[in-house]
């Protein structure tokens, strides 16, 4: 992927961004509960100052409308460095939900709220431990002009700090997509422990007031799966940053520590092992950006091209954190390391809309397997 002058400006921008402001110690900080939100908001306010919040937002709501590829330069950014941000619930998720399935009163309403950081969005979809976006038993009811909702939804990803939940539920047959206010009657948020520190939350409605997203006749079919397309090509990003943020790392320790009097970096099997693990971010990162400008225009086979570039990064993510882990001895999994987070939040972003079986299984059946 070459980068046009004002992509390349947004990168380094992003990098100064969180090179500035979010390091492993905040996380650990975050995890101790010494900071009063569960992520890191003095970077968010700091995104929503430099308009990040508002990057897929179109410019007639005050948004950069800079596309996929420029969120992901900043999700690899993120990604390098283990931010906690709600850049992916509300910046990505959020706002594709609004502007693929929302009718122009409700963009109007939500997106400026967005980019002025007034306004977190979660999305629930999921309802059992997997990710089957198919399977959803969550109804919605309408009674005298008004939606409800009755139903689970788990792994609401900052599903604890949203101001606006976009639940998918089925009414009349239909998958469809509603926004629900968390603090409505008859919802209930229960945040769950996550091992990277995320904020994720089950919820469940118990007839909660609804607000059908578009109009009567829309279906939440095409437009959850284009939410989910956005999520899973932006995750591939982040963890392509999370995998090179273990590169880099794991190679200053290897010229840093020492075996028979020299650093163990001048030993050639781990410069094999080093070596393999850059080609296999570089393949991956190629894969990823390729997919988020398939969505970028349109393309028709950018679902397929969004499932394989989820599935390659999970891999690499894996690959790199366990290699990250050896390559530091035993002490890598210990809390002292920096190492051991960069695992466990691998891990939880692999599963995410799709682990990389999932994301295969779907690839293979769009090529007719």
């Amino acid at each position: 992927m070459i980068l046009n002058d004002e992509q390349q400006m947004l990168a380094d921008l992003a990098e100064r961004m969180v090179a500035d402001s979010a390091t492993v110690d905040t996380l650990r900080a975050i995890r101790a509960g010494q900071h009063q939100t569960d992520h890191d908001h003095a970077l968010w306010q700091t995104m929503v100052e430099s308009g990040l919040s508002g990057i897929l937002v179109p410019e007639a709501q005050g948004g950069m409308a800079f596309g996929l590829v420029s969120a992901g330069l900043v999700a690899r950014a993120l990604g390098k460095r283990l931010a906690l941000t709600p850049f992916l619930s509300t910046a990505v998720l959020g706002v594709v939900a609004i502007t693929s399935a929302a009718n122009a009163e409700q963009q109007s309403r939500w997106l400026p709220a967005i980019v002025e950081g007034n306004l977190l969005v979660a999305l629930a979809s999921d309802e059992g431990g997997k990710h089957r976006p198919e399977r959803i038993e969550a109804g919605a009811t309408l009674d005298q002009g008004r939606y409800t909702i009755s139903g689970q939804k788990t792994r609401v990803i900052d599903g604890a700090n949203a101001n606006l939940l976009i639940v998918s539920a089925v009414h009349d047959g239909m998958q469809r997509l509603f926004a629900v206010e968390p603090q409505a009657a008859g919802v209930t948020v229960e945040p769950v422990a996550s091992i990277d520190t995320r904020s994720i939350a089950d919820v469940r409605f118990d007839g909660a007031v609804a607000e059908l997203l578009g109009d009567d006749h829309t279906t939440a079919d095409a437009g959850l799966d284009t939410i989910l397309n956005a999520g899973r090509a932006l995750l591939a990003m982040e963890m392509i940053g999370l995998a090179q943020g273990v590169f880099d790392r794991t190679l200053a320790y290897l010229g840093e520590r020492k075996q028979f009097g020299q650093p163990i970096g001048a030993f050639q099997a781990l410069q094999h092992r080093a070596a393999h693990l850059k080609v296999e971010i570089e393949i991956s990162e190629a894969m990823a950006f390729q997919a988020l400008a398939a969505i970028d225009q349109g393309l028709p086979d950018a679902s397929r091209q969004a499932l394989a570039a989820k599935a390659r990064a999970a891999d690499t993510a894996r690959l790199a954190s366990a290699e990250g882990v050896q390559m530091h001895g035993g002490m890598g999994m210990t809390d002292e390391f920096d190492i051991g987070f960069f695992m466990k939040r691998a891990r939880v972003a692999a599963e995410l809309m799709g682990d990389a079986n999932f994301c295969g299984e779907r690839f293979a059946r769009s090529r007719g397997y």
